[in-house]
């Protein structure tokens, strides 16, 4: 059983690039210090759990789809909507290979599945992964726009426009609808 470990120690480490890996679209709406791909992952993994919960699907698959869906960055970086005009995107199943390759089996063909189900965007589980990293990335725009980034807007109505599930959609209404620290605010019992 310890036999491909060395190449698991590797990933870990390469993993961990990720939460000093910016979300590079952010800078263009002047956001100086944007949100690393790490911490984009690991809320989308949250709201997937929380989607497929309420559409009835798998939550542990959901957000287990959702904690894999930018591993691939560590090698190729975030490569945001402008630049994919200009560059291929590079085939996340691919890169995925190359980054389980000498992992033991059990291990990397879990991951290259989970990588090409995200993809394939056909399981309930996957639809909603999908759409838990679309809300994220609203969300975070929300959260900015309230920092002042008014920019965020684009991202907010593109990040809208492309939700897929009845919950996610209504989940969108209640975000727009929320300021960042109600939630803050209904714990203390104060008022907007």
């Amino acid at each position: 059983m310890t036999e491909g470990l060395d190449q698991v120690a590797r990933f870990l480490f390469e993993a961990g690039t990720l939460k000093q890996s910016k979300r590079t679209g952010w800078w263009m709406a002047g956001v100086r210090d944007p949100e690393s791909v790490a911490e984009h992952s690991w809320r989308t993994s949250l709201i997937a759990s929380v989607i497929a919960k309420l559409e009835g699907a798998d939550p542990a698959r959901a957000a287990f789809l959702a904690v894999w869906h930018d591993s691939q960055e560590t090698r190729t970086g975030d490569i945001n909507h402008l630049a994919k005009k200009y560059a291929d995107e590079p085939d996340p199943q691919a890169v995925t290979t190359d980054q389980v390759s000498g992992m033991p089996e059990v291990l990397a063909s879990t991951v290259r599945d989970l990588v090409a189900e995200y993809e394939a965007r056909e399981s309930a589980e996957a639809i909603c992964a999908r759409d838990a990293d679309k809300l994220e990335c609203m969300l975070q725009g929300i959260e900015y726009k309230a920092q002042g980034y008014e920019l965020a807007q684009r991202w907010i109505d593109n990040s809208r426009g492309r939700l897929v599930t009845k919950t996610a959609n209504a989940l969108a209404d209640q975000l727009l609808a929320t300021h960042p620290l109600d939630w803050l605010r209904s714990t203390l019992g104060e008022q907007r």
